[in-house]
């Protein structure tokens, strides 16, 4: 079969909601702005979920909270500032839901952070920060809602990447990071599992959103892109769609694994 010559498939539009969450609480974390976390908000809140929404940049969460508030209401979204490298954020984050929500039905680890540097120079500073965010921190906030389930249980879903386990040039403290949350998310699965919690993780290859291209150079985008066999970037709905199953009942009997939101070549 010849590869067709109009270039890069172009993406369908937003499905309709169906009510996948209707009714439940969703914790989201690095939730403002136009990444992953965004849209998993609004696709929550689409679904019919209560959000509380939070990040560690105040100005851009109020600027998020008060569009969604303004377009779900007041009632459907609360915002919390959480940094995930500290402790007594993520605990205040959690009791923010229960106060405002009365309870956590689901939580989305998206907290993350990158960059491109070889291994060769990348200082202990560099490698101690994207492992402090990204896997610590997952592994707070996942600790955190396993403690706020308890007795109620819920849904966990942890954002890891495909380079857990495809070598990248430069990334080897975010690949390090990420191929931890894999493994954090199956250990924790088998904790939970008893009490009624579910553990997942989705592990996108590439969604494009102005927040990665501020860490990554126009043209090892455009070369990551061309390696995806749709020749083109995600839409970040296209992986919150994925963690909006994940944290529904269509996948019920889906615990410890990671779906891989991505079409790149194997």
């Amino acid at each position: 079969m010849e590869p067709p010559a109009e270039g890069p498939a172009s993406a369908p539009a937003v499905p309709r909601a169906l009510g996948l969450v209707r009714g439940r609480t969703a914790v989201v974390t690095a939730a403002a702005g136009t990444g992953i976390g965004g849209a998993t908000a609004r696709r929550f809140l689409e679904e019919g979920a209560r959000v509380l929404i939070s990040d560690r940049h105040e100005r851009r969460l109020a600027q998020a909270h008060a569009e969604l508030a303004a377009e779900f209401g007041a009632a459907a979204v609360a915002a919390r500032r959480c940094d995930v490298t500290a402790e007594d954020d993520v605990t205040a984050l959690f009791a923010a839901a229960d106060r405002h929500f009365g309870g956590v039905d689901i939580a989305v680890n998206n907290a993350g952070l990158g960059g491109t540097t070889p291994l060769s120079e990348m200082t202990d500073d560099q490698w101690g920060r994207v492992i402090d965010v990204t896997l610590t921190g997952t592994m707070r906030c996942t600790r955190a809602a396993l403690r706020a389930m308890a007795g109620r249980g819920g849904a966990i879903v942890n954002n890891a990447s495909v380079v857990a386990w495809r070598a990248q040039y430069g990334q080897a403290h975010y690949a390090a990071a990420k191929a931890g949350v894999l493994a954090l998310t199956r250990c924790a699965a088998v904790e939970a599992a008893p009490h009624g919690i579910r553990v997942n993780a989705v592990a996108p290859s590439l969604a494009d959103h102005p927040h990665l291209a501020a860490v990554t150079s126009p043209g090892l985008l455009a070369e990551l892109a061309r390696r995806e066999a749709f020749g083109r970037s995600a839409h970040p709905w296209e992986v919150a769609n994925v963690i909006v199953f994940l944290a529904s009942d269509y996948s019920s009997y889906m615990t410890g694994e990671a779906v891989s939101v991505s079409s790149q070549r194997a």
